[in-house]
């Protein structure tokens, strides 16, 4: 099959290489453990398995690193889910007294899925993922990421590209992992401004004063959205998507601006247009007219599946789980890198386990023993690297480095 092909029937020939020589264990056991907080907190946390044919095997539980490894490579889940800490071991739930098996702890999460987006972008829709809408991501991952360290001082996160059409984050403080289910309600309504469903037109509602948490969340979406909602998705372009951004300005205004939109069909142009009408209604109103930062907002802001965030019992998809549809593996996005990650250059699993089996130019030509060494090098260096993403390395950075490192903006 050529490198750059995924095909979804060969996945179950794959995995059993995938989970035998790069699935990186070690660090995977390390994270999980944080250090051997607690007896029994790795033998008490649920692991979900999903088999071929969409067959969920929940409450899984391991003793050791060296029982997961067996199990996983026995298995060869198509997809993996991490769920909480217990009061007991998950395997042994069904044994325990009814109402005594409960959920204790587990890593604060967030998930975000481009499908949410679709009323603002008009490149791709429901699953397609494309460069363009890409920068909703980066977008998402910039205002959360900093949130999060700031203004509730967590300092261990890792986010997580999820091998198909969003990013996963997971916040593994202690203090965060402790959470009860309102407190994660809470962090979770703190950072959602985006609110209504399908027949809400106007999702953002600005008040005086902007609250600094809003304001600092829009010093990011400025910076982005020219590129992203002007040029890339052109949203000032055509009549259609020209009507719902008026749809989200005062009738009065709305009004004059269809007036000078007939005159001027540059969208730089439009958009200078509405933020001059956004000042002059600022400051001749007595209550503040923001609806230029809330149009930015709607079209930019992250969209939190807080069901996810709520729920310390709550599955999510694990780190370097390996996404069926894509082939993709699931791997941590380095935030020092941040801007120039691309989810079409993450490598699919068919790619990965070609490259692990091609010979190294001149390795036919070396001594038996010789050969017998590299291949065990090389194994171990796999483990610990797919394809330019070192897990050992990014699990450092993302669960012990307190501060992130951005490229400039």
């Amino acid at each position: 099959m050529p490198s750059s092909d995924y095909d979804s029937a060969c996945l179950p020939d794959l995995l059993p290489l995938y989970y035998r020589r790069l699935f990186p264990f070690y660090q995977y056991y390390r994270w999980l453990t944080y250090g051997g907080v607690q007896k029994n907190y790795f033998q008490n946390r649920e692991f979900c398995f999903t088999l071929k044919d969409d067959i969920y095997v929940r409450y899984q539980s391991f003793s050791t690193l060296n029982e997961l490894e067996k199990e996983m490579q026995k298995m060869n889940p198509y997809k993996i889910d991490i769920g909480a800490v217990y009061s007991h071991r998950p395997n042994q739930h069904n044994t325990v007294k009814s109402g005594s098996f409960q959920a204790l702890e587990k890593e604060l999460v967030f998930d975000i899925d481009m499908t949410d987006y679709d009323d603002v972008r008009s490149c791709c829709s429901a699953a397609d993922i494309c460069t363009k809408c890409w920068t909703l991501m980066t977008i998402a991952i910039r205002i959360l990421d900093r949130a999060l360290r700031e203004d509730f001082g967590f300092q261990h996160l890792l986010w997580v590209y999820s091998g198909r059409r969003g990013v996963h984050c997971w916040v593994c403080d202690e203090a965060a992992r402790k959470l009860s289910a309102a407190a994660r309600s809470a962090v979770a309504e703190y950072l959602s401004l985006i609110k209504g469903g399908e027949d809400t037109v106007k999702k953002v509602v600005l008040t005086d004063p902007i609250h600094p948490f809003i304001r600092e969340s829009l010093a990011v979406v400025e910076h982005f959205f020219p590129q992203y909602a002007l040029q890339d998705q052109d949203i000032l372009a055509r009549k259609e998507s020209v009507d719902k951004v008026l749809a989200l300005v005062p009738d009065d205004v709305k009004k004059e601006l269809q007036q000078d939109f007939q005159n001027e069909k540059k969208s730089d142009v439009r958009w200078k247009l509405i933020k001059d009408q956004a000042r002059k209604k600022q400051s001749t109103a007595k209550k503040g007219q923001h609806f230029d930062k809330e149009i930015m907002l709607q079209y930019c802001y992250p969209r939190l599946d807080v069901n996810v965030s709520k729920g310390v019992s709550h599955l999510l998809k694990s780190p370097f789980s390996v996404h069926p549809k894509t082939g993709r593996v699931s791997v941590p996005i380095d935030l020092r890198e941040l801007d120039s990650f691309d989810p079409f250059a993450v490598p699919t699993i068919s790619l990965i386990c070609e490259e692990l089996d091609r010979p190294k130019t001149g390795e036919e030509e070396e001594k038996v023993e010789d050969a017998t060494e590299k291949e065990d090098e090389r194994d171990a260096s796999e483990k610990r690297r797919i394809r330019g993403h070192n897990c050992e390395d990014i699990f450092a950075d993302h669960l012990i480095t307190k501060e992130p490192v951005w490229q400039s903006m």
